[in-house]
């Protein structure tokens, strides 16, 4: 380790800013929601008012005498003044502060670090002043998988760390029942801003810890979106449960490269089902997402696409909130989304489409079939899902309930991912299309003028080859 990051109180400490360029605004902004007792030096200059952050002290054209800097903890000096930026360090020196010349990692006491600010919790990615541009990128990764509101589990913890201490005496102890609670649904709980419940929550996990009885603590499940394959449009929130989880029972959609973000250490549990193959029948997996959950573990049911669009998230989290278990929904982006975004295929158009629907090729067996003569309009896009199997009926039920056979259609096969494919035809030609494709992987067939719109390898071949 060649620098050390020290955790510096703020409350009450007293910080100076000198200059008035951006460089040393940049450094003003740091502190402008701190509790630190602020102020800043202005010798080349006042800037412009539009330039003044928000919320700044009152800025004093010139140079900090020992009286301004007498007790100061933090001094940032952003001069262009090479010399005067010196001498200004030296006086902060003398007066005790730890000084830092913006931009002269040689001629400071200590470098910024990039930070990470969530009021309770910060968190600071440092290269000693020699990669500062490295050190905000590796931030901007960090900063996509820690959660909003991870402020409120750490004010909660703040707030009950007396009484933990206090009912849990013993150290190790005591860390265990942190660690544990910082993976319950109470820190969920806080982090959803749901504060009350949150507090109840980690109270009565306090109780059991710290009268040890037979109550099992319950866990929580997360139904999860995983998108439509590619890792990159995971959701941020998505991210985070998988990189909590304990146990992921996941669906023959997920793809590898999304599971390779889960917790490396997470419990994989494969529920996969494809037309004619339910190994594991549905009420199975809902058992299962719960029995887990009762074992106090954290579930993450992670799904391809959305939970909620033909993914049966719903009934699944009917099942799990039935028997007593807290729920939490991530929605993911659903494969109309990003089949569309990556063919260029536009949902709506206001030349083209001014409705979309989408709609299964697969209704429940013995249930209600689609209304093809309200979906059969013009100026309507249609993403039909799981619907390659029904191809030619699918056409047929449009073109007879009035749409016309030279309506473009675009399939879509494996969208977003290395693998995609994408061919263009005529409604009338869908299942011959289709046929020719010989599909492989999952696929979503888009209906409507729109559909003309997507981009293809060797366009023109392709339509050909559909007709």
């Amino acid at each position: 380790m060649r620098v050390f990051l020290a955790s510096i109180p703020l409350e009450g400490a007293k910080v100076v800013v000198v200059g008035a360029g951006e460089p040393a605004l940049a450094k003003l902004r740091l502190f402008l929601n701190t509790p630190a007792d602020l102020a800043w030096f202005t010798p080349d200059g006042v800037p412009a008012a539009l330039e003044t952050p928000v919320g700044a002290p009152t800025p004093l054209a010139r140079i900090p005498d020992a009286g301004d800097l007498n007790g100061a903890r933090l001094v940032f000096i952003g001069l262009h003044d090479v010399a005067l930026a010196r001498a200004v360090a030296k006086a902060s020196r003398k007066a005790g502060a730890q000084t830092n010349i913006v931009d002269q990692p040689g001629f400071s006491d200590f470098h910024t670090p990039a930070l990470i600010d969530r009021d309770e919790v910060v968190v600071a990615v440092a290269t000693g002043g020699n990669a500062p541009i490295l050190a905000r990128d590796l931030r901007s990764r960090i900063e996509a998988v820690l959660p909003q509101g991870v402020a409120s589990v750490a004010r909660l913890a703040g707030e009950l760390r007396g009484a933990v201490k206090e009912s849990i005496p013993d150290f190790l102890a005591r860390r265990r029942f942190w660690e544990k609670a910082f993976r319950s649904p109470a820190a969920d709980l806080a982090a959803e801003g749901r504060m009350a419940e949150a507090r109840r929550e980690m109270v009565r996990m306090l109780n059991v810890a710290a009268t040890p009885r037979n109550e099992a603590t319950q866990g929580v499940v997360h139904i999860v979106g995983a998108g439509p394959g590619d890792p990159e449009l995971l959701t941020l929130k998505a991210l985070r449960a998988l990189q909590d989880a304990d146990v992921i029972i996941h669906d023959r959609l997920v793809s590898a490269e999304v599971l390779d973000r889960a917790r490396r250490d997470a419990r994989r549990i494969y529920v996969g089902k494809s037309r004619g193959d339910h190994s594991v029948p549905q009420d199975r997996i809902e058992q299962l997402m719960i029995k887990e959950a009762r074992a106090g573990h954290r579930v993450v049911r992670l799904k391809g696409g959305d939970p909620f669009v033909f993914g049966r998230g719903g009934e699944e989290l009917e099942a799990v909130r039935a028997a007593g278990i807290e729920a939490i929904v991530v929605p993911g982006i659903t494969a109309a989304l990003a089949c569309a975004a990556s063919t260029g295929l536009p949902l709506t158009h206001r030349d083209h489409a001014q409705a979309v629907t989408f709609v299964t090729g697969q209704p429940k067996p013995g249930g209600q079939g689609a209304d093809w003569a309200r979906l059969a309009a013009p100026n309507h896009t249609l993403a039909v899902y799981m619907g390659a199997g029904q191809a030619e009926n699918i056409a047929s039920s449009l073109i007879a309930a009035g749409r016309g056979g030279a309506t473009p259609v675009t399939v879509v096969e494996n969208g977003s991912r290395p693998e995609q494919r994408t061919f263009k035809g005529r409604l009338d030609g869908l299942a011959a299309l289709v046929a020719r494709m010989d599909l492989t992987g999952p696929a979503l067939l888009f209906v409507g003028e729109t559909a003309a719109l997507a981009v293809v390898a060797d366009e023109g071949a392709l339509i050909e080859a559909a007709a």
